[in-house]
């Protein structure tokens, strides 16, 4: 059974991976109302979506996913069908320091959207047929060793941070409203995202502009934790499968088949920005802080530092179920994966520097 959504309401959409999904759907499909509602914390940046006020099914509303008032309003107004749920803290380090701001967004953010959903799609019938599809992560799973099974659908959930076990308390409160009411939903758990618009304090934008200032690159331990590289756009593509093709009630995990160990992704960075920096004669005036700049290697800049509390070893995706199902499979090799996204960031050198001062944040707050 297909559904195919007409006016969708995407929360945090215009956060990284919410950015990136806004962009695919407008260009992918040519029918319905594309509402963004973000309330532009930290790493919600409205230029993520720049240009994109041209396009007439394009809506963006701030606001706080907690006010259930106007999630409602917004599905009544806008004759919503379909929700896509982006919107979430999301740093592990910062969930570490403190957990309540994601207890509020993870858990009563989406109980709250879940409430909503119910009282118009199921008590009062506002539509013929709906979608919640709420987007998770790999990390609800915990860790694994270095021989075992990558995770699949059924794998026990043992949260191991603050960040994991809210979007696990958030899993778990979708799959009830499925069972108890009845709620259309669908659930896709995914694993490290890379690509264009993320916030420059997750590690690969991080590494990329670190070398570009000549600044250290921190690596946590030994550096040898393993993690599967899933490009955005991969993503992207497999939660509009999930839309169109999913089971209701059913989980779906989304994988890069791209394992790798943080020490040698950074390596890996390393090496193409030297490369680009080396080959572009434009880049060493643009940033004479590269090491490349002065005939010196990156890698030269890693630093090992202590290790974070509680940091899963490994994590690995099966996600046969998405391709057997769905049809899905991951298009982007990590290598020219990583070399895009490099690129994106100096072709894009404003948008992040424009990130790291405080003129972003005032100028958010004074029009938005």
């Amino acid at each position: 059974m297909s559904f195919e959504p007409n006016n969708v309401l995407i929360t945090g959409g215009a956060g990284f991976i919410g950015a990136n999904f806004v962009r695919h759907w407008l260009d992918t499909t040519q029918q319905g109302k594309v509402v963004v509602f973000d309330a532009l914390t930290y790493a919600g940046n409205i230029e993520n979506l720049a240009g994109l006020d041209k396009n007439l099914r394009y809506v963006f509303v701030r606001g706080d996913i907690c006010d259930e008032a106007v999630v409602r309003q917004l599905l009544e107004q806008h004759r919503i069908d379909t929700i896509i749920h982006f919107a979430a803290e999301s740093h592990v380090d910062r969930s570490i320091l403190g957990p309540d701001d994601f207890i509020r967004t993870n858990v009563v953010g989406t109980h709250s959207l879940l409430k909503a959903a119910k009282s118009l799609w199921i008590d009062q019938k506002t539509v013929a047929a709906h979608r919640f599809h709420h987007v998770s992560t790999d990390e609800v799973y915990g860790s694994l060793g270095p021989e075992d099974e990558p995770f699949h659908e059924a794998t026990p959930y043992a949260p191991n941070s603050p960040y994991s076990a809210t979007k696990a308390g958030a899993d778990h409160l979708v799959r009830a409203y499925h069972e108890t009411y009845g709620l259309d939903t669908t659930v896709t758990n995914c694993s490290n995202n890379y690509g264009p618009y993320q916030f420059p304090e997750k590690l690969i934008p991080l590494i990329i502009i670190n070398i570009l200032h000549g600044k250290p690159l921190p690596v946590y331990g030994d550096g040898m934790q393993v993690r599967d590289w899933l490009h955005v756009a991969d993503h992207c593509e497999a939660i509009a499968l999930v839309l169109r093709h999913g089971m209701s009630g059913e989980v779906y995990n989304v994988g890069g088949n791209s394992e790798t160990t943080n020490i040698d992704l950074v390596h890996g960075l390393c090496a193409v920005v030297d490369d680009l920096v080396t080959t572009r004669d434009e880049l060493s005036v643009a940033f004479p802080g590269a090491p490349a700049a002065e005939g010196k290697q990156a890698k030269s800049l890693v630093r090992h530092v202590r290790d974070r509390p509680g940091h899963d070893r490994r994590y690995a995706i099966n996600f046969a179920k998405a391709k057997r199902e769905l049809g899905y499979c991951p298009q982007r090799d990590l290598a020219a994966g990583l070399r895009s996204t490099v690129e994106w960031y100096l072709e894009n050198a404003q948008w992040w520097q424009a990130l790291l001062g405080r003129e972003y944040t005032e100028w958010v707050n004074k029009n938005y």
